[in-house]
């Protein structure tokens, strides 16, 4: 049995394929685009997503054939990932912080690294309760909808500038069934308010330089929504300034402004901070050890 052939890009899967030589079709053929790590994930999101079927499955019942309906499904999902298409955006959802997560073009994809910033807002914020709550340039609503889960009785706000974004955001709000208060707003002109809100402000904005496309991968670049990932290289701080300038006024005296960043402009986004007036400014990594995170406090 022939098990793979590729003509012209084309990719051909075996009508009379089994279940276990479909796994490791998979991880041989992605493997060569994404590398063996990468490429075992995909595999088996493929597997528990198009067959239903977990690793442990996928092991018992390796010798079982796939359904001819099914495997020209896969092919059409192969080719898809191979031209570079995110396996998220094919499926239309990822896994983030425990729950399920729409995406679509119209979103970026959630990164790992992002997590940990609601991690550091629970950690600080988690014993209390009504708070109030903004999320900056919201996207999927990731953030918001997550801290909506894990901030007891929290009122929490969100905006985006993207209407599109809004409506996955609001989407995925309903499918956790939470509460969080969509609208759309500019991150560059947001205005300020009468008086101090907020207890927590929270902003994962666009910041790479326009000069680090060169070094993105094509499925990145060819797919996410550049609105939500390049600044102009003669202006990366283009959003930090507006955001600390408004959580300056926004936040309750106490209140944090919490921001995910470039680590190449990480002492520039401090400084963005405290110019704003924000004091307590402090730099942590990710898990790979970039700087990745800043906070900063309204003074009491």
């Amino acid at each position: 049995m022939q098990i793979f052939q590729s003509m012209q890009s084309d990719i051909t899967i075996p009508q009379d394929i089994t279940v276990g030589a479909l796994s490791q079709l998979l991880k041989s053929v992605l493997t060569k685009e994404y590398g063996n790590g990468e490429a075992s994930s995909m595999a088996r999101i493929i597997m528990e997503e198009s067959l239903h079927l977990n690793p442990v499955d996928t092991a018992l019942r390796r010798d079982e054939p796939v359904l001819p309906e099914s495997a020209r499904r896969i092919e059409g999902i192969l080719q898809r990932l191979i031209n570079g298409e995110p396996i998220q955006y094919i499926y239309g959802h990822t896994t983030w912080y425990g729950a399920e997560i729409e995406v679509t073009p119209a979103v970026l994809i959630p990164r790992p690294e992002t997590a940990q910033l609601v991690d550091m807002i629970e950690d600080r914020w988690g014993h209390q309760s009504d708070l109030n709550v903004l999320d900056i340039a919201t996207g999927s609503g990731c953030i918001a909808v997550t801290l909506a889960r894990t901030l007891p009785f929290a009122n929490i706000d969100a905006i985006d500038i993207s209407e599109d974004a809004l409506t996955v955001a609001r989407r995925n709000a309903s499918r956790q069934h939470v509460k969080v208060k969509f609208s759309k707003g500019d991150a560059l002109h947001l205005p300020h308010p009468k008086s101090p809100t907020y207890n927590i402000i929270v902003s994962n904005p666009p910041y790479i330089p326009e000069h680090d496309r060169a070094e993105m991968s094509h499925n990145v670049l060819d797919h996410e929504p550049h609105i939500a990932l390049f600044v102009p290289d003669s202006d990366p701080m283009l959003f930090y300034r507006p955001i600390a300038a408004y959580a300056s006024d926004a936040l309750v005296p106490g209140g944090m402004l919490y921001v995910e960043l470039d680590p190449a402009g990480a002492d520039s986004v401090a400084q963005c901070m405290r110019d704003a007036g924000l004091t307590e400014v402090s730099i942590y990594p990710d898990f790979t050890g970039r700087r990745r995170f800043a906070t900063a406090q309204k003074p009491q």
